[in-house]
């Protein structure tokens, strides 16, 4: 290959240089923001974590539906049209675990098994609640099991996300470019454990194994906030690393 030279007198030959990071850092906050806005959804208008009672009759069942609908409509209403951002979210990830030395494979792995994950894990306790709401008239059974698939579906998905931090600890302790610290596949570990853990949810209608129990709820609770502030400021701290002269992922043909 021969190099040619252009009007501004650079080589045709040469990967043009990109202009900055700037895509990596609206990324980067687009994944703040929608945690944000998932937070406030579930939280405070779904009322979904910390969640409901799982020892409840039908009836009672049916009440807590009359009295939360408002912000059960308005909350999920709204992250069902935001939903996409769990993309975004996966991608960034998947961004960074592309530039480790463990290869690709692990971070298409994740962003697929998150990808999966999210339908019994976000999508179906929206889908069933905002059923439940639509029609409040139902029979007081039709909405009890409305309110146990949301839940259960919500809280006691386990497969997809564990394989999927899983192979990020994997990815992170294999990597030699030191993307993300050795410590943080650690912490990721502690997310393995409890979902593994949340798998008594299915058994127990009360107590710490219940889906609002001591154990299941609130100590996943406390570990994922954990993970989720260690992921975003190892993120920020990766994004800032890079500069234009970072190589791109994916060169034209002809480049190389």
């Amino acid at each position: 290959m021969t190099d040619t030279a252009t009007e501004d007198g650079t080589s045709a030959s040469e990967t043009p240089k990109r202009a900055g990071k700037r895509e990596v850092w609206f990324f980067y906050w687009a994944f703040t923001v929608f945690y944000t806005a998932l937070s406030v959804g579930i939280c405070l208008l779904g009322r979904a974590t910390p969640p409901p009672r799982p020892d409840v009759t039908a009836l009672q069942a049916a009440a807590w539906f009359d009295k939360h609908e408002p912000g059960i409509q308005a909350g999920f209403t709204f992250l069902l049209v935001i939903a996409g951002g769990a993309a975004i979210s996966n991608g960034i990830i998947g961004y960074f675990m592309k530039r480790m030395s463990s290869g690709g494979m692990l971070a298409y792995a994740y962003i697929a098994t998150m990808g999966v994950g999210a339908i019994p894990g976000f999508q179906v306790l929206l889908v069933c609640w905002l059923t439940a709401t639509f029609r409040p008239d139902r029979s007081p059974d039709t909405l009890y099991l409305l309110y146990d698939l949301g839940m259960l579906s919500y809280n006691g998905s386990l497969g997809c996300f564990t394989a999927a931090y899983t192979v990020l600890a994997v990815a992170i302790f294999y990597d030699k470019n030191r993307i993300f610290p050795k410590w943080f596949a650690y912490v990721t570990i502690w997310q393995i454990v409890t979902e593994l853990i949340a798998s008594q949810m299915w058994l127990h209608h009360s107590g710490a194994f219940a889906w609002n129990g001591m154990i299941t709820l609130y100590l996943a609770v406390v570990i994922f906030g954990v993970w989720v502030v260690c992921l975003l400021a190892l993120l920020r701290h990766a994004a800032g690393r890079e500069t234009a002269d970072t190589p791109a992922l994916y060169e034209p043909k002809g480049t190389r």
